[in-house]
């Protein structure tokens, strides 16, 4: 597996990149998990170039690719006005749209004061299910009096554990997705198979049997539109074809 943390951090040193590393190190503690971390600083210049002229620079398409093969992100950024970094925002909004569908994110933040750990929920959580990402249902907020302070690496280690179990879980089910695709394939072929062998009713007959001849429609008559009734939780849902026939004379 492979991580990658996207740091927007912008002072040397960071606490934005202090959280991003030691969520990363709970995230890959105890597997062969390897870390790979985008510093957004290093990329100010050549993301707003990619604003003007539509092309990523070397660097940029290097981390645009790194984030777009990861098997799970961590995204931090400091807090701006009560929001994510403009910075973070724009690294984002030139990466490909399709880019981080499906994939395990996990989104924290620092910020000066406590007021503004809701930004996980209004700001970054919004943005990455725009994104389709399957957001970390814990985030981390880190204020200035968290450092230190007990409660901030209980909250890492669970939001780190909750990361790694999805990437596992994501990993694991995209290395059986063929042989699974292709067994449910197979029964799907089958089912169909198995009601073409039938006389209509569902029922297979004996084994060994033909399957008995369909009646003939008469010329110039329409095969009826085939009626089929969902029902489920009390409610019975009549497809439109069938009411109209009962409306017909």
């Amino acid at each position: 597996m492979r991580l990658v943390v996207v740091s927007a951090g912008l002072s040397v040193p960071s606490s934005t990149r202090l959280l991003a590393d030691r969520l990363a190190a709970a995230a890959v503690d105890g597997t062969a998990a390897r870390v790979e971390v985008v510093e957004l600083r290093d990329l100010a210049v050549e993301i707003a170039h990619h604003f003007t002229n539509g092309f990523p620079g070397r660097a940029l398409g290097s981390a645009l690719d790194a984030v777009t093969t990861a098997d799970g992100l961590i995204v931090v950024t400091p807090v701006f006005s009560a929001s994510y970094s403009g910075l973070f925002k724009s690294f984002f909004d030139v990466l490909d749209m399709d880019a981080l569908a499906g994939k395990p994110v996990l989104i924290a933040a620092t910020g000066g004061s406590a007021r503004h750990s809701l930004v996980l929920e209004h700001a970054l959580r919004p943005l990455f299910a725009h994104l389709r990402a399957v957001v970390v249902p814990t985030g981390v907020y880190a204020a200035s009096e968290d450092w230190g302070a007990e409660g901030l690496a209980d909250r890492i280690d669970r939001a780190a554990a909750e990361l790694r179990s999805l990437m596992t879980a994501l990993t694991a089910a995209a290395g059986t997705a063929p042989e699974a695709a292709g067994t449910a394939g197979s029964e799907g072929v089958g089912a169909a198979g198995g009601a073409d062998a039938t006389d209509g009713s569902g029922d297979p007959g004996p084994a060994g049997s033909a399957p008995a001849a369909k009646p003939p429609v008469p010329r110039g008559t329409a095969p009826a539109a085939p009626v089929r009734t969902v029902s489920g939780g009390g409610f019975e849902v009549v497809p439109f074809e069938q009411q109209l026939a009962a409306l017909r004379p």
